[in-house]
Parts: structure tokens; C-alpha cells; sequence
């Protein structure tokens, strides 16, 4: 019977050593999935980041990346552990897990509260943003991130095209009597602002507070669901390890 318990606890241990393996793989790729979301938001919509008062999004994009870098090590030094057998590397390796896992919820729950207050944020900053910042002087950051949203989502203005009749700048003579920049324009020309009729210029329903705000929505449902999904994912990988952990014998001393 001990030679048989033996071999039982032989086989158990081999199936968990393969299983963890596989999950270690997976773990790695998703850990890649994790750092590219992170940083295809800072980098392809890094001067939308500069309209918001918050620094939330930002730091939940950075938090990503963090978390990914760590996974994709974390899933080299789970493979290490579980083939070497050795209870110090599965440790080490649950509570690099165990981090992840906090790093990643913390992510998720920064994306949600970020997301029941972005309406009031974008209501309270963009319009004052766009109308005291836009070509001022040091403010080039503000000045392209607002081309592009304009142009990029199709909108005038914060509101609507009449918002930007109180800037700063519309009425310097910098403007040269142009009504809206010219970045309002369907086909945007030198001086194409001085027409502000709806066959120039975009006149949307909401204004571009609508069009951001549904933009940054979306990723902050991508950048919370993986945070979660990620972290529910290791939990497998916890449980996994506890079970290889328990079923190696002590260490000899």
C-alpha cells in the first residue's frame, strides 16, 4: 500500500507540475495582452490625457503596464518553481502572484471610480480648457490634443461650435477673424474657420464632451475588465500552487 500511496502522490504531483506549467504559459501571454492595453493607451491616445483634470486614466494605463511586465517575469519564474520543485521559488512565486493580483484589482477599481465621475470632470474642465488654453503661449500639448479630438471625432467645440466664441484666442487678432479653429472644418484648409455654417464645419449633437466621453468609456471598460480578468485568472494560479506546494515532501535540513 506504500509503494502504491507513493506512486498515487507521484502522479498527482506530475499532473500539477504540467498543469501549472501550462497555466504559467498562458499566464505569460496574457501578461504581454496586459502591458500592450496599458501602453496602446498612453501611447496612440496620450494628448486626450492632457484635457483631463484627473490623472486617474492615466495612472490605471500605467498600472497595466506595470502589472504586465511583472506577470510576463512572474510566468518565467513560475515554470522555474515548478519544474525544479522547489519550495522557496513557490513562494516566491505565490507572492509575486499575490501582488499582481492586488496591482490589477487596484487598476480595475481605479477605472470604475474614474468611470462614475469622468461626465462631471469633462462638464466642469473641457469647455475651459479648450476656450483658455487653445494657442496659448506653452500650451502647444493642449493646443494639438484638441486638433485631434476635433478632427479625429468630428466635433466643434465642447458643447457645440458656439462654445468658441469665448476664447482666448478666437478673439485675439491672432485669429485673423476666424469664428472656430480651423481643426472644425470637414476638409480643414488654411483660414477654412472664418465659415462657421454646418456645410464647413462639424456641428454635433453634444458637442465633443459626447464624443470623448463615450471614447474614454470604452477603455476604461477594456482596461477594468482586463484588470479583473486577469486577476480572476490568477487565482487558478494560486490554487494550483498551493496544491504542488503541500503535495512536494519538507525539504531535508
Amino acid at each position: 500500500m506504500g509503494a502504491y500511496d507513493e506512486k498515487k502522490e507521484t502522479c498527482g504531483t506530475i499532473c500539477l507540475k504540467y498543469l501549472l506549467f501550462t497555466f504559467n504559459f498562458l499566464f505569460w501571454l496574457a501578461g504581454g495582452a496586459v502591458m500592450a492595453v496599458g501602453i496602446w493607451t498612453v501611447a496612440e491616445k496620450s494628448e486626450y490625457i492632457s484635457l483631463l483634470s484627473s490623472r486617474i486614466y492615466a495612472v490605471s494605463a500605467y498600472i497595466l503596464i506595470v502589472a504586465g511586465v511583472i506577470v510576463m517575469i512572474t510566468g518565467v519564474l513560475g515554470c522555474c518553481a515548478t519544474f525544479k520543485e522547489q519550495k522557496g521559488l513557490l513562494r516566491m512565486y505565490f507572492v509575486l502572484l499575490l501582488f499582481i493580483f492586488l496591482l490589477e484589482v487596484l487598476a480595475g477599481v481605479l477605472a470604475y471610480i474614474y468611470y462614475q465621475q469622468l461626465n462631471a470632470e469633462l462638464k466642469d474642465n473641457l469647455r475651459e480648457t479648450m476656450v483658455q488654453k487653445y494657442q496659448q503661449p506653452n500650451q502647444d500639448h493642449i493646443t494639438k490634443a484638441v486638433d485631434k479630438l476635433q478632427q479625429e471625432f468630428k466635433c466643434c467645440g465642447s458643447n457645440s461650435s458656439s462654445d468658441w466664441s469665448d476664447s482666448v484666442w478666437i478673439r485675439s487678432s491672432e485669429a485673423r477673424g476666424r469664428l472656430v479653429p480651423d481643426s472644425c472644418c470637414k476638409t480643414p484648409t488654411e483660414d477654412c474657420g472664418h465659415r462657421d455654417h454646418p456645410s464647413n464645419i462639424y456641428k454635433v449633437e453634444g458637442g465633443c464632451i459626447t464624443k470623448l466621453e463615450n471614447f474614454i468609456l470604452d477603455h476604461l471598460k477594456i482596461i477594468g475588465a482586463v484588470g479583473i480578468g486577469i486577476a480572476c485568472v490568477q487565482i487558478i494560479g494560486m490554487i494550483f500552487t498551493c496544491c504542488l506546494y503541500r503535495s512536494l515532501k519538507a525539504e531535508p535540513y
